[in-house]
Order: structure tokens, then sequence, then C-alpha cells
């Protein structure tokens, strides 16, 4: 049996519906729980594929003693680039996926002057390449509502391929080599991780929406789940496929 080498940075994002999938495609789990201080492997051997999930943090907090296993992450992460090993970033995991290509991860800012943006709730994410172009997006349409929690963002990767880009935040999905992938938004989200979010850190959300905005995302979650269940369930059992060699 495939082993999948999951990354969980926080107690409260695990990997929701991609576990489902990547266990559909005979993949084991073993998930490491970084903040309750499980190690980060300094190899890669044993594995079939290496997932890096979100957490509210960023890639500067890896110079913090509180999250020091975010530096060890970069550093397999960097070997897993070398490599092409199959691996998949998701949120804060496509920024330390990009810092580990090389790549600059800063705030988002939009508008002229730049203003910080902060890219929460649901959100349209159009695709850059063609089904025919690249699998990880067969069966999808030219663009997708998903979900979206992050305040950073970054530089495409050199020699990386873009493949997904919202109006606020460009680098949404790239993919480097064959079988690294990079996903800023949420593809994977069951509905009571959302919930769970707002009850967590409603000032975030207001942060980025304003006073009604966990009201507004919560309204937007009950009406938009169904279908975004739906098609995240094809984007990930194609990303899924993808980390298969």
């Amino acid at each position: 049996m495939r082993r999948a080498l999951v990354l969980k940075q926080v107690a409260h994002e695990g990997p929701a519906r991609l576990a489902t999938a990547l266990e559909r495609a005979g993949f084991e789990l073993e998930i490491r729980e970084l903040s309750a201080g499980d190690a980060v492997p300094t190899t890669l051997q044993g594995y079939d594929a290496l997932v890096a999930l979100g957490a509210p943090l960023g890639v500067e907090d890896a110079a913090d003693s509180r999250f020091s296993y975010l530096a060890r992450e970069l550093e397999l992460l960097k070997l897993a680039i070398a490599r092409d090993f199959p691996t998949l970033g998701v949120c804060l995991g496509s920024q330390l996926l990009a810092a580990a290509a090389g790549a600059r991860v800063y705030p988002n800012v939009v508008g002229e002057p730049p203003q910080r943006h902060r890219e929460v709730g649901w959100g349209a994410v159009h695709f850059t390449e063609t089904p025919e172009r690249e699998p990880v997006l067969r069966d999808l349409e030219p663009a997708e509502l998903m979900f979206h929690w992050h305040g950073d963002t970054f530089d495409l990767p050199a020699n990386a391929q873009l493949l997904a880009s919202t109006l606020p935040c460009k680098n949404q999905l790239y993919r480097i080599g064959r079988h690294v992938f990079g996903v800023q938004f949420h593809a994977e989200l069951e509905e009571h991780d959302i919930e769970d979010w707002l009850e967590r850190d409603p000032e975030y959300v207001r942060s980025a929406l304003g006073p009604g905005g966990p009201e507004r995302v919560a309204a937007e979650t009950r009406r938009y789940f169904p279908r975004y269940r739906e098609r995240g369930d094809v984007f990930i059992a194609n990303l899924v496929n993808a980390l298969i060699r």
C-alpha cells in the first residue's frame, strides 16, 4: 500500500475530504500533528506522497521558536521539490512550498495605492490552463467556486506553471515539475470545518469583509456548499491521481 505523509500544522485544520480521496486511491495516511509536538521527518524514505496543510500562520513564523517545526518543514519541502516527489501544499502549505522553491511570500495587496487584502469566503477561481493540457483540471469548468481564507500570497516559483487565479490574488494553483502542486484556496473542507473557523476567528472575517462578514459567509456556505463539495471532489480526485507515479 502507498503511504502518504500528512503534515498537520494545527489541530483544527485537518485533511478533511482530502483524506477520503487519498484513502480511496490506495494511500495509507500517516498524520503528523506538528503543533502537538510530532516530529517533521528529515527524509522522504518510506513515503509515496507528502501533504502540507494550512494554518493561521505565515512563512515568517518559521523564525518563531513556538513554530520551529515550520523551518524543518521547509527543509523537507526543498527535498521534495529537488526530487519531484509527489507533493501537495494547501493554503499555508502552498506558501511554504513556494518559499522552499525560492519564491517570495508576502502580504497580499490590491489597488492603487496598494492596500492589504485578506481573501476570505466564497469566490471564483479561474483556471489558466485547459483540461486537455493539465490533467488536474479534468472535468472542471473554466471557473469554479471555491473557499478562501488567507492574507498572504507569493511570487510564482521559478519554473512553476500557473494553473489558477482569482481577481484579488493571482497565484492560486501551481505545479512544479510533474508531481509537486501548491493550492492556495480550499477545495477539501467539510461544512462543519467552515462553521468551526467562523466561530474560532470571527474578527479575521470582519477584518476582510466588514462587520457582517461572519454572517454573510455562513449564509453563503449554506447556499454554495453542495455544489462546492461536488466540484471540489472532482478537483481533489484529480490532484490525488497526479500524486501517483
